[in-house]
């Protein structure tokens, strides 16, 4: 309740308004900044993403620690381009040696990544104490680099954040077909002729300047959050490398729009820390909501899928019954189920229950028997369940006392165009590897249809 309260304080409202009709405009410049490197970040992170290189931006921004320092001390000054420029060398020397040690040594990829990082950051630190040290003008909020502060930001800075991630941006729509032909084969794209070299340097360069330009706004720690997590969480939601792309910008940008919000309201709360806070949660709901891949969505999947698998076995269960009766008897009771079917009482109740509402069996004075459309259903796996027996046992060489189990697995899976397949190979066998008749197929199609 006193949370309530808080919120409906008219100064909260106040802010929120102030916000939205852009009233200041260095929060309209950190807002676009903060939405442009999101989206960018995002984009460009994606291919580092496809080519398993997912902790490269966290190793450049490390290294770029280091730049920053050194051009510092050597420019005296903390103009946006010199410190973006000594940023960017400093980045680029951590890539070649990222990418030179494991082909030049016995050192693996992940370990020259881990000594680059840890020593240039460690570098840098060094730089940054020594600074601390000197009677220099400007030297203050240099600190402010290892975690970000948006609110620092001037408008040289946010200038230079706009050009370089719409270059990034526009360069990424240019080059987009050879950038996903290297992402998904590199192989394939030299054998058409593609300079891969120079692609690669080319996205080595635009994912050194998007860590680069975004150290200011979320920092040496965060930046590789901004280069994944929008990817990680937009992989859930399509297998279409462009909608994965867009949904990966939009996912950036509207972490900027949220973080950005929020530091405005709340002026304690950074904006960097709140971006990576936002694409967190983001991620969190497509890990459980998203349609297709989301761990709800899958469950409920694997939930119908074991509920299917169950219901068949009984009805297949049944038909086996009333093939033993010589198809005269068709009421069996629970116990009579469970000696060929073996299945816990609660779970056998639940599934004839679900059966009975589908209409596939009905429950008379002696137990329970197959419907016309169950009768069916059961006549169709009991014959795609023999059918794969005979091929395990023919064409597989599996005995006939272990081709069952196998067969267990297929029969909920197999088509009617793969049934038609097996009868053709098996020339119309017309029993299992155990001796039981196949049955004749009663679905009423041909293979004409």
């Amino acid at each position: 309740m006193q949370e309530w309260n808080l919120i409906q304080q008219p100064g909260t409202w106040e802010l929120l308004i102030e916000f939205w009709s852009f009233e200041d405009m260095n929060a309209l410049w950190v807002l676009m900044g903060s939405i442009l490197l999101g989206m960018s970040a995002s984009v460009i992170g994606g291919f580092a993403f496809l080519r398993k290189r997912s902790l490269i931006g966290d190793a450049l921004a490390h290294a770029a620690l280091p730049g920053v320092m050194m051009a510092f001390l050597l420019f005296q000054t903390r103009d946006p381009l010199v410190m973006f420029l000594g940023a960017l060398t400093s980045s680029f020397i951590g890539f070649f040696l990222i990418d030179w040690l494991p082909k030049n040594t016995k050192i693996k990829p992940d370990t020259a990544l881990a000594i680059t990082l840890s020593f240039f950051f460690a570098l840098g630190l060094m730089l940054l104490s020594h600074i601390q040290g000197l009677q220099v003008e400007n030297k203050s909020g240099l600190d402010k680099i290892l975690f970000g502060q948006a609110a620092a930001m001037t408008q040289q800075d946010i200038t230079l954040l706009a050009y370089v991630t719409v270059f990034i941006l526009v360069a990424v729509t240019a080059f987009f077909q050879k950038f996903r032909l290297i992402a998904f084969s590199a192989i394939y794209a030299r054998s058409l002729g593609v300079p891969v070299a120079l692609y690669e340097l080319l996205l080595a360069l635009l994912i050194v300047m998007s860590v680069v330009v975004g150290l200011q706004l979320v920092g040496v720690v965060l930046m590789a959050a901004v280069l994944l997590t929008p990817i990680a969480a937009a992989r859930f939601w399509s297998d279409q490398l462009t909608t994965i792309l867009f949904l990966s910008a939009f996912f950036g940008a509207l972490s900027a729009l949220i973080s950005t919000q929020i530091s405005y309201l709340a002026p304690a709360m950074p904006t960097g820390p709140w971006m990576v806070v936002s694409l967190a949660s983001l991620f969190l709901l497509s890990l459980l909501f998203a349609p297709s891949r989301g761990l709800i969505k899958r469950y409920w999947q694997q939930r119908q899928l074991r509920q299917k698998v169950s219901e068949e076995n009984v009805l297949r269960t049944l038909y086996k019954l009333y093939e033993r009766r010589q198809f005269e008897q068709n009421d069996f009771n629970i116990a009579d189920i469970q000696a060929l079917r073996s299945m816990p009482t609660d779970m056998l109740k639940d599934t004839l229950k679900h059966l009975c509402k589908k209409q596939m069996i009905r429950e008379s004075m002696r137990g329970f028997c197959l419907s016309k459309e169950g009768l069916e259903i059961a006549t169709q796996l009991t014959r795609r369940h023999r059918l794969w027996e005979n091929y395990l046992n023919q064409y597989m060489d599996l005995p006939a006392d272990q081709v069952h189990s196998q067969a267990e697995r297929i029969e909920h899976i197999l088509t009617q165009e793969q049934e038609w397949q097996l009868e053709a190979e098996l020339k119309n066998r017309k029993s299992d590897p155990h001796g039981n008749p196949i049955p004749e197929n009663t679905e009423g199609m041909s293979r004409d249809k």
